[in-house]
């Protein structure tokens, strides 16, 4: 079976041939026709998640999903062989760069009827992002007001339609040249992230989903109201993530140092900071299929590469100027 793999950190991806994927018996082997591309890919390569992370090398890299069931494990009850899924695999099962992967049927929803395979193996991580961030981790209520940084992104595409269902006012930092496509997404506030600065403009904001870290992050700390929360997505880590990943106590010792900085700076001011790392969510999968298919959501795809050019694809996301997603298509 075709895969692209690394077989040790900072090296490109390369294809191989690797071992069929192992059908457990509560898993769903599917046949991948589009996986998306996430800045999580390239990380892990770069090894920035070692320690966190620790997988096996060779790995096979991909996070995104949309394909077709070949067969299902014994156990298996909501799937069947031709039904048309989508998925973003358990962190420790990862590789959508493949020809075939094994899912677990917890994990794993029917792909949206409206959206095309591409369009379907964009959304799951992002999706699941939002989701996480603003309905478990934000509570976001109806006239709430919500920043999301980077909204022309791959996440903040996806956070600023969903933000919107949810009744908020939504501003978003974007270039721009992206200004427009932000506001037609839902964005009520755009701010020009390269001419002014958003901790002038804003305040009195309920949440803040952060992809940047570093200033952007400390800044963001500063428009939140008494009791306002940011929620940064990379980084750094807290001490509830450490615990939910069951790292050693040496790692969580660690992470927790990592992460006191933003964590005390955000009490001075009456705020709170929580880092999320998205998880494996076939239910939540299924909420955001319902909400494509109704026309709440929809998928933002600004290129589709061939799975042979997997490796450039990769390394197109680190110079940027991508609306939405990348994806990478296998054809049916």
């Amino acid at each position: 079976m075709r895969a692209f793999v690394i077989t040790k950190y900072k090296e490109p991806l390369h294809e191989t041939e690797v071992a069929e994927p192992v059908v457990g018996d509560r898993d769903v082997l599917v046949r991948v026709e589009a996986a998306g591309l996430n800045q999580l890919d390239e990380k892990i390569r770069l090894g920035e998640f070692k320690q966190v992370l620790p997988y096996k090398l060779q790995l096979v890299l991909g996070h995104d999903l949309a394909g077709t069931v070949i067969r299902t494990g014994p156990k298996v009850r909501a799937f069947k062989p031709g039904d048309q899924v989508y998925a973003r695999p358990a962190t420790d099962r990862i590789g959508t760069f493949a020809e075939r992967i094994a899912v677990a049927e917890e994990d794993l929803a029917l792909k949206p009827t409206a959206v095309s395979m591409e369009e379907a193996a964009s959304l799951p991580l992002v999706a699941l992002t939002a989701w996480q961030a603003l309905v478990e981790q934000g509570n976001v209520q109806s006239g709430q007001k919500v920043l999301i940084h980077a909204g022309a992104g791959g996440v903040g595409s996806i956070v600023i339609q969903l933000a919107k269902h949810l009744g908020a006012t939504v501003a978003a930092t974007a270039g721009s040249s992206n200004a427009g496509f932000v506001g037609e997404l839902g964005a009520d506030i755009v701010i020009d992230y390269r001419t002014q600065d958003f901790e002038q403009l804003l305040t009195g904001y309920d949440l803040v989903l952060d992809s940047l870290g570093g200033e952007n992050l400390e800044k963001s700390l500063r428009i939140l109201k008494p009791g306002g929360k940011a929620i940064g997505i990379s980084g750094p880590p807290d001490p509830a993530f450490a615990r939910s990943a069951g790292l050693n106590p040496v790692l969580r010792l660690a992470i927790t140092a990592l992460s006191s900085k933003i964590r005390r700076q955000a009490r001075k001011l009456g705020v709170s900071y929580e880092f999320l790392f998205m998880r494996a969510s076939g239910d939540q999968l299924r909420k955001i299929s319902a909400l494509v298919d109704s026309g709440v959501l929809r998928p933002v795809v600004g290129k589709v590469f061939d799975f042979n050019d997997t490796p450039q694809a990769l390394a197109s996301l680190a110079q940027g100027g991508i609306r939405g997603k990348a994806v990478v298509t296998l054809g049916a």
